[in-house]
């Protein structure tokens, strides 16, 4: 078993988006990274896919997770799959949080087809 305190798990900034990382191979689990976000109001993030199924569940706040899809609120839970779009976008004016949840090992490409590594929350 593998224990991740909250107080431990290593956090990572991009712009207007704070990662916390939670399961991943590196924290004891070979098979799920999850990880949580903070989202800050008016952040709308460049789009991306993944060759895997990624699931968003939101549990404060607003999120859009896809360019065209529905705003969630605190309880709702998107899955997005492998191939579609993602970029998530905060139109309120408080900060979103959700948890995610994908299998460990994927790999991002950025809009233009260009492959990225695994960021470091989920290595």
């Amino acid at each position: 078993m593998a224990v991740i305190k909250a107080a431990d798990a290593p956090r990572f900034e991009l712009p207007g988006i704070e990662f916390t990382g939670l399961a991943a191979p590196s924290r004891g689990s070979g098979g799920l990274c999850t990880w949580r976000i903070s989202v800050a109001p008016g952040v709308d993030s460049a789009p991306h896919t993944l060759d895997e199924d990624e699931v968003f569940m939101v549990t404060a706040g607003a999120l859009r997770v896809t360019p065209d899809g529905e705003e969630l609120s605190a309880g709702d839970a998107v899955v997005v799959l492998a191939g579609d779009p993602i970029a998530v976008r905060n139109a309120g004016s408080e900060p979103a949080t959700a948890y995610i949840a994908i299998r460990a090992g994927f790999t991002p490409k950025m809009a233009d087809g260009t492959a990225v590594d695994t960021p470091p929350w989920a290595r």
